[in-house]
């Protein structure tokens, strides 16, 4: 199976920090529009799209744990890929579900609001930081920098860990809201 792969130089490095900023001022942005874009009922769906792909982006981070743990280089390399993949798509889908639908309200109350807050609200702030250590791992292990990945993913597999299992989380207590 050839693989990609990129360069090592200062110009591809440039481009994750320029990308790792710009991605998420683009959704922040997108999101942000009042005016929404009707593109069909089938985003209605698209919330349900979304929880299921944070939880299989979960399944096959923790897939691709195992197997470099294990040292099967080929498998967690696809699995790593996988979760890239599946994290670009829930980044597309989202931004489509958001400017084309009002944001759904939490309906319940108590502590289950408080704690769905605190979870979302870290849920958020920690996937803005998370893309800077995805794009800088992929970037990495793309273009050979071993030592630079794994001394990188040590913070990029638990942040992205906990992003998408809070994803999950937070996509249940809220999918009962949805119309």
């Amino acid at each position: 199976m050839n693989s990609l792969a990129l360069e090592k130089n200062t110009k591809n490095e440039k481009l994750v920090n320029v990308l790792s900023v710009a991605i998420p001022v683009a959704v922040a942005i997108l999101i942000g529009i009042r005016t929404k874009i009707d593109l069909g009922a089938w985003t209605k769906v698209l919330p349900h799209v979304i929880g299921l792909l944070n939880t299989t982006t979960s399944i096959t981070l923790i897939a691709g744990f195992i197997f470099i743990k294990n040292k099967n280089i080929i498998m967690h390399r696809r699995m790593m890929s996988l979760s890239f993949i599946q994290g670009s798509l829930f980044l597309v889908l989202y931004i489509l579900y958001h400017v084309s639908n009002a944001s759904t309200s939490y309906g319940g109350d108590g502590i289950l609001k408080l704690i769905y807050y605190v979870l979302l609200i870290s849920h958020i702030s920690l996937s803005i930081g998370v893309v800077w250590f995805v794009l800088r791992a992929v970037y990495y292990a793309l273009s050979g920098q071993i030592v630079e990945h794994k001394k990188i993913v040590k913070w990029t597999f638990p942040l992205w860990l906990y992003v998408s299992i809070t994803g999950v989380i937070v996509y249940l207590m809220i999918s009962p809201y949805y119309n």
